[in-house]
């Protein structure tokens, strides 16, 4: 999903605050019952003179049981933002609708079709989620920046990742701007009175969070294409060279990850700087990465990384409510560190862990959480440490776990059962259990639903070829269980032991031959956990 992004990019401004217990997730959207959302096409004409927009929605909707009343999002018009709906259509007659609450409210008809076309008429400012805006170099320029529930402000639609659909872009602005979008590009077409037209379409069914256009002066350039699908880079005029260069890396990282976990669901991977309130923001094959990623120095290699995960996780195989975002954030977060580790070896692996170990410790100190915090009604709020950091160290703990190959295979067979659909934590665990043979109930009770780590108080002793090692934990809330790494260090090589923490002190013996010249916890970061000085 977003970063602000990975590493020195990754700002975060959310609190959380009090626990969470493993109960149904408080996501407070409320769902239309049967109607479900197939198509969108969103013709939008841009102009130069003003930030105003006219849309033309048409909206394919399937009723799955009986054919009730439904329900758009769309913010409404009000001082100076907003939209104003003049015409809502069922087929081609007037439908029977009202505007209330930043809703659009629509009675179908009498009649036993099941699937049927709506179309919204509409114009007005958008407050956000259509940045309207002059780039860094002055150049007006239009960018969607949805995540993760701003589409409402100038697409109606169902804005919730549960509901997703194919989508297509009509854009009509003027000639001298440059346009890509959500989708392949089908027309580019001279309209006259210096106007084009532009439509980009997406056959995979995609969330409203993760759908995007930019329309500006551009450079675009073919980086490659990775088994058919084509890589772009679409940045500023000025800055073409060095960016081509910066988003070139995406090539290889998609190739990563089609080669590990499958294949890959949409019709492009465009690479586009942007204004957006993100370090990068995850669109469905139209990535938004923020201004200054281009600078010629090829220094985003671990956010271009995150975002492109975000193809399989948060995008394609989507979280069905907001409170398990980390099935898109904690994936991305670490999908993006396997990658580095298949380029740069397991040390980067260990040094990206340690940095995101550190960031956790000091962020529970403020913001007590668990990862799945079902507290939290707002999903503005869903972003923290917890849901990016932590996550990944769960899944780095789930991996030695199962092992590599277990891990791997439970990976494919998520993907393969949730690709163009959405997930909630406990289908993941199931895939994961099926895969392994385990029961892994207890391991994500307490990594996904509790709050805090274990928080280690050890020591070591040597005496009479006998290796003693007591390890306690501190923390008051729960009792962790989990398997931790002893290596004992001699002459420069370390030998690593295990031992099965089932309670909260427990002690290991180990017949050595020799004195250790220093014994260590976890040599190889596959713990998450915090330790306290004696």
């Amino acid at each position: 999903m977003k970063t602000r992004a990975h590493n020195q990019y990754f700002i975060f401004l959310i609190l959380l605050v009090l626990i969470g217990q493993k109960t149904n997730a408080q996501d407070t959207y409320q769902r239309n019952t049967s109607a479900d959302v197939q198509d969108y096409v969103f013709g939008l004409t841009l102009n130069d003179e003003t930030n105003s927009i006219k849309g033309e929605a048409e909206i394919t909707v399937a009723f799955t049981n009986e054919v009730n009343p439904f329900a758009l999002d769309l913010i409404a018009k009000g001082d100076n933002y907003g939209m104003q709906v003049t015409h809502v259509f069922e087929g081609d007659t007037e439908a029977n609708y009202s505007y209330e609450q930043n809703k659009i409210n629509i009675t179908p008809s009498s009649s036993e079709e099941k699937t049927r076309i709506y179309k919204v008429v509409y114009e007005g400012i958008p407050e956000r989620g259509l940045v309207i805006d002059t780039t860094k170099f002055g150049q007006r320029s239009f960018f969607g920046d949805n995540w993760p529930n701003l589409a409402r402000h100038w697409l109606p639609s169902v804005d919730h990742p549960s509901d997703k659909a194919t989508i297509e872009f009509r854009i009509t602005a003027p000639d001298h701007y440059d346009v890509v979008a959500t989708g392949e590009k089908i027309e580019e077409s001279n309209l006259g009175n210096d106007l084009k037209l532009t439509t980009y379409k997406e056959p995979a069914p995609v969330a409203m969070k993760v759908v995007t256009i930019g329309v500006t002066k551009f450079a675009s350039t073919l980086l490659d294409e990775v088994y058919d699908i084509p890589v772009s880079a679409w940045v500023y005029p000025e800055n073409r060279l060095d960016g081509f260069s910066d988003y070139g890396i995406a090539t290889k990282v998609l190739k990563y990850f089609i080669d590990n976990i499958g294949p890959y669901s949409y019709a492009k991977l465009a690479n586009m700087q942007a204004k957006t309130q993100w370090g990068g923001l995850e669109n469905a094959g139209t990535i938004a990465y923020f201004e200054n990623s281009v600078n010629g120095k090829n220094e985003v290699e671990s956010l271009i990384a995150h975002e492109i995960a975000h193809q399989w996780f948060g995008n394609s195989a989507s979280e069905n409510d907001w409170n398990h975002v980390w099935l898109s954030e904690g994936f991305a977060t670490y999908f993006a560190i396997l990658y580095q580790e298949s380029v740069y070896g397991n040390d980067k692996r260990k040094e990206e862990l340690e940095l995101d170990r550190k960031q956790i410790i000091d962020y529970y100190l403020s913001n007590p959480s668990p990862i799945v915090d079902v507290t939290i009604t707002d999903p503005l709020k869903v972003l923290s440490v917890n849901t990016y950091q932590k996550g990944g160290w769960t899944l780095n703990m789930l991996r030695h776990k199962l092992g590599d190959e277990v891990f791997w295979k439970g990976i494919q067979a998520y993907y393969k059962a949730y690709r163009d659909s959405n997930a909630m934590s406990a289908d993941f665990q199931k895939i994961m259990e099926e895969t392994s043979g385990e029961d892994l109930e207890e391991f994500f009770q307490q990594w996904l639903f509790t709050k805090g780590h274990p928080e280690l108080k050890w020591d070591w002793s040597y005496a009479k070829k006998n290796l003693q090692i007591n390890i306690e934990q501190l923390q008051k809330q729960h009792v962790f269980k989990f398997l931790i790494e002893i290596g004992v260090i001699k002459d420069g090589k370390t030998v690593i032991y295990q031992m099965d923490m089932e309670n909260a002190r427990k002690s290991l013996s180990i017949k050595l031959d020799y004195q250790p010249d220093d014994v260590i916890l976890d040599p190889e970061s596959w713990l998450l956990f915090e330790e306290k000085s004696n």
